[in-house]
């Protein structure tokens, strides 16, 4: 980890087309546990599947949205739980955090057909691609 800035934000170098935006977190305490969310995207011949590590996070604390028609974006947010006045704490290391990863998605994906599931803390998006059109070719005949 750097102490000196990025000029490119949370952009990688190495992919221009992807971006991380993290929320602005009130304070340093508030740093949740899938503030570093991994991401793997990977392409079958049938669709790009994404799948994201989002433990302790339910279905309904995640968004998944297309934008724009093709850039794709995950985003969620965890809430501290509720604490009895009553108790005392002596750690406190799952605070609550937002996160929010956007990708632009390559032309042959279907963004009408995205489909998004979520099981043990792991979302996985499934984008189906469109057909390769196979180039017409005619065979032409040599004559002599």
């Amino acid at each position: 980890m750097s102490l000196i800035p990025s000029i490119f934000g949370n952009r990688s170098v190495f992919e221009p087309f992807s971006s991380d935006i993290w929320a602005p977190l009130s304070s340093n305490n508030e740093i949740s546990s899938f503030a570093n969310a991994q991401i793997d995207w990977k392409e079958t011949p049938e669709a790009h599947v994404i799948k994201a590590d989002l433990p302790g996070l339910k279905k309904e604390e995640v968004k998944v949205e297309i934008e724009e028609g093709r850039v794709h974006q995950l985003s969620g947010e965890r809430n501290v739980e509720k604490e009895d006045k009553n108790d005392k704490w002596h750690r406190i290391e799952r605070g609550r955090g937002k996160f929010l990863r956007r990708f632009r998605l390559p032309e042959n994906a279907k963004v009408d057909e995205v489909k998004a599931a979520m099981e043990n803390g792991v979302l996985t998006v499934t984008v189906p691609k469109l057909e390769e059109k196979k180039p017409d070719v005619k065979s032409i005949e040599i004559s002599s």
